[in-house]
């Protein structure tokens, strides 16, 4: 395999890093509704949140075996993306200008990096 085809397969990785991430956040802002301590250790969400938090880390680490650090950090900022998504359609929050401005900008950014 060519390193261009490597590289390629790495910002695919990433991509799909991202979304392990947000949705790992997710997991974690649902176990974060148990009632107590107790509670919050025996949902599932908790382990499912970290465990996709820990797989998304590892991926992050084969990454960077290929691709510089300084385009893997900003370009894991597209994390933010996928979050609003998921809290507007998952959780039924309201997505204002403002937020949708700075998607806009997070998008912007990632782009000027990745080139």
């Amino acid at each position: 395999m060519g390193v261009a085809t490597i590289k390629l397969i790495c910002y695919a990785i990433l991509i799909v890093m991202t979304i392990m991430g947000s949705f790992a956040s997710l997991f974690l802002k649902k176990a974060s509704s148990s009632q107590s301590v107790k509670a919050m250790i025996l949902n599932v969400n908790i382990y499912l949140g970290g465990g996709l938090y820990f797989l998304s880390a590892l991926l992050n680490i084969y990454v960077l075996k290929y691709l510089d650090y300084t385009i893997v950090l900003p370009l894991t900022s597209i994390t933010y993306i996928w979050t609003l998504i998921l809290s507007y359609v998952v959780l039924k929050e309201k997505i204002s200008v403002k937020k949708m401005l700075c998607v806009f900008g997070i998008i912007v950014g990632a782009a000027l990096v990745a080139m």
